[in-house]
C-alpha cells in the first residue's frame, strides 16, 4: 500500500453531497481527481517549455495530438466499461 498523508479539505456542501452521491471512496476518489490534476498541470509545463524552445506548434500537430488524444480517450472508455 503506498504512503499516506490524512489531510483536510473543505467542499462547497453541494459538491459535497454530489461527491457521496457519486462514491463511498470519497478518499480514493480526491486522489484519482488530484492525480489527474497533476499530470494535467506538468503537461501544461512541458508543453509550454517546448513552444518556448521550438516554437508554436503547427495546426497539424495539433490535429495530430487532437487525433492522439481522442484515440486514448475512447480506449480508456472501453477499457473502463469491459
Amino acid at each position: 500500500m503506498a504512503d499516506t498523508t490524512r489531510i483536510t479539505v473543505t467542499l462547497p456542501t453541494d459538491q459535497a453531497e454530489q461527491l457521496r452521491k457519486l462514491t463511498d471512496n470519497l478518499s480514493g476518489y480526491v486522489a484519482e481527481a488530484v492525480a489527474e490534476q497533476i499530470r494535467h498541470d506538468l503537461l501544461e509545463e512541458e508543453l509550454r517549455r517546448h513552444e518556448e524552445a521550438y516554437g508554436e506548434f503547427t495546426e497539424e500537430e495539433l490535429a495530430e495530438a487532437q487525433e492522439r488524444i481522442d484515440a486514448a480517450f475512447r480506449r480508456d472508455t472501453e477499457r473502463k466499461a469491459a
